[in-house]
């Protein structure tokens, strides 16, 4: 069993080479990032958490989209990932049959 990676919001920012702070409100805005808490409160950013963080800075700062058309692209991809998994599951399953 493969045990998580956990980064602090500092490790996390770092990374990033971004501030907590920032972090910290994307959190507040980007639905789909919701780090874990420590018993303490801390937050821990998984890797699926900074691949997030990552794309999002992407979009903010290289892409130049506002918070907002953030959202809606990210909600796009998700739109898209949620069809290609589907028509990757439909293709296993033509594959399958057409083995036997």
């Amino acid at each position: 069993m493969k045990k998580t990676r956990y980064y602090k919001i500092g490790e996390a920012a770092k990374r990033l080479g971004l501030e907590p702070y920032i972090l910290r409100f994307w959190e507040k805005e980007f639905d789909l990032l919701k780090p874990v808490r420590s018993s303490s409160g801390q937050r821990l950013y998984t890797q699926e958490h900074l691949r997030l963080l990552e794309r999002i800075k992407f979009l903010l700062y290289e892409e130049k989209l506002t918070i907002q058309g953030a959202k809606l692209r990210l909600k796009e991809e998700a739109r898209w990932l949620e069809v290609f998994m589907e028509v990757k599951k439909e293709l296993q399953e033509m594959l399958f049959i057409l083995k036997d």
